[in-house]
């Protein structure tokens, strides 16, 4: 049956329109813009920003191209916001009222951000954007990627090449009641590789687990994520080994990213979880937005902390020890980084892992890659450091006393704060970097160290800028390991107490709420951390 709108109706809301429209509306001007290449004068896909002088942010189209609008602003931090537009190498246009508006365009992690205040009075205005490129890493063998997306397939194409992001692995099957299957929206035969183009590709079969609720009561438990695997989960969690099983089976990576999730540290030896986010998705290009999430860092740590709870700094430092203590524990996990773009307020790839190729990306060999360690994770500094001439990843067979060189370069758009050598866990070198500035107008400084192993362990390498905002920006390596006969890598004894009273802790308080078959493999694994124990320094 068709259904007619009264006509009394149309009537009032053609003459509340047109009232609304005398009322609001004011003459406008086209602002169009270019963003290109400062050196080649090439057009440029990448991310904008325009805000008015009465902080009203302004959404541009993209001439001939695509425009993909992002806004998210936690209801409780007015200051955590990202409004933005990604748009392909085409020109963009929006009409403006007159008036005074701050342009931002960026593009990931490579180029110089450039910032440009444009003023509309009483004409158009076309007007060129360029970004200078302070480093190229695809020329150096690097290649890209995050492993914690949130993006539709539809717009992934427009921002990874916005954000020049090689490999996304977008979260399509995602399930937060425990026990219920997560639904894939992706079919059989879809759940191939998308080529963007040569060099930036979309796997869209991956999985994340968020338990928030038990039998439709809140309990939280947190996430893990499965990655790169090849047919959909049609099981729940908990229990969580039958669904890593067959990962596994399917050749996918485990991941999980925040450290301090319930069972995090459960799962983290339950399942020998290959991936830990070292940049998570609290951590942001806006202002830090969780002081008071999850379980506490172990006193030992001493994490910087405020009134409100974390500090970023305090954020970051306590998910760089809780690896630390897994690595200790003898869980050879490999960085990554993930954003959540999608769900929060950052930009896809703010936080992002490179993998080294130096034969040319293909993906096959990127996820192997990062699989081996031959990474590293950053949120704005670049790091390329080798061990006695060998690659991060590398496993390293030696006699007691063994001495190991460290060499390398990091380079920064901005000056660094300071370059850090860890072993095992206790920072064993700090250098004050020398932040010479090189031809393409960053700085770089130049990394030596050495360490000594007289027992298994590893090492890495990290820094950090030094920012005029105080915002914390690093690179961290993936390790080396070092393997002593005899002699196995051994958790500190308050390490290992911490991650004891972590899982002891969670099946006290899911005891009685989750059934037998998950608690067994709660005891499983804190029986795993009690034979560590025995080994603690």
């Amino acid at each position: 049956m068709k259904y007619v709108i009264p006509l009394a109706i149309v009537v009032a809301a053609i003459a509340f329109s047109v009232v609304e429209n005398n009322s609001t509306q004011k003459k406008t001007y086209r602002f169009r813009g270019e963003i290109v290449d400062a050196d080649s004068g090439a057009r440029l896909p990448a991310r904008v920003y325009i805000q008015g002088s009465d902080g009203v942010w302004h959404f541009p189209a993209s001439d001939g191209g695509s425009a993909v609008t992002y806004k998210k602003q936690r209801a409780d931090q007015s200051r955590s916001v990202e409004m933005h537009t990604t748009l392909s190498a085409h020109p963009f246009n929006i009409d403006l009222p007159p008036g005074t508006y701050t342009v931002t365009v960026e593009r990931g992690k490579e180029y110089h951000p450039l910032v440009r205040e444009i003023t509309l009075k009483d004409a158009p205005i076309d007007v060129k954007l360029p970004l200078k490129r302070w480093i190229n890493l695809a020329a150096r063998g690097w290649y890209s990627g995050e492993t914690h997306v949130h993006r539709t397939l539809d717009e992934l194409p427009n921002i990874m090449l916005a954000e020049d992001l090689n490999v996304a692995f977008p979260l399509n099957a995602w399930v937060r009641e425990a026990f219920a299957a997560p639904r894939d929206p992706v079919p059989d035969e879809q759940a191939k590789l998308i080529n963007v183009d040569a060099t930036h590709v979309i796997y869209p079969r991956n999985t994340e687990y968020e338990i928030f609720t038990i039998n439709k009561k809140s309990h939280t438990l947190g996430a893990f994520f499965i990655i790169n695997h090849k047919t959909a989960f049609d099981k729940g969690v908990p229990p969580v080994k039958p669904i890593a099983k067959k990962a596994r089976d399917e050749g996918a990576l485990l991941d999980i990213d925040k450290p301090n999730w319930p069972w995090s540290m459960i799962v983290a030896a339950l399942l020998k979880i290959d991936l830990y986010e070292l940049a998570n998705n609290h951590v942001w290009r806006t202002e830090f937005g969780f002081p008071t999430f999850g379980d506490k860092p172990g006193e030992y740590m001493k994490i910087e902390r405020d009134l409100k709870g974390f500090t970023e700094r305090g954020w970051i430092d306590f998910g760089f020890q809780n690896y630390y203590a897994l690595l200790n524990c003898g869980f050879r996990m490999r960085p990554t980084a993930g954003t959540a773009s999608g769900v929060h307020p950052v930009p896809l790839g703010f936080g992002r892992v490179y993998v080294h190729q130096p034969k040319g990306f293909t993906y096959d060999g990127w996820v192997k890659g990062l699989d081996r360690g031959n990474s590293f994770v950053t949120t704005g500094p670049m790091l390329f450091v080798k061990m006695d001439g060998q690659a991060a990843g590398t496993t390293f067979e030696a006699k007691p006393g063994r001495e190991f060189k460290v060499a390398g370069t990091a380079i920064s758009a901005v000056p660094l704060e300071r370059i850090e050598i860890v072993t095992n866990g206790e920072v064993v070198t700090t250098a004050k970097p020398l932040n010479r500035k090189n031809a393409e107008g960053a700085y770089e400084s130049p990394i030596e160290g050495k360490a000594t192993f007289d027992e298994s362990g590893w090492l890495i390498v990290r820094c950090y800028e030094d920012r005029a905002d105080k915002r914390v920006r690093f690179a961290h390596t993936s390790p080396f390991h070092v393997d002593v006969p005899g002699k196995p890598v051994r958790p500190r004894r308050a390490e290992i107490d911490f991650l004891i009273k972590r899982v002891t802790d969670e099946i006290g308080r899911s005891a009685k709420i989750l059934p037998p078959a998950a608690l067994a493999e709660y005891r499983e694994a804190l029986g795993i951390y009690q034979e560590i124990a025995k080994k603690a320094s």
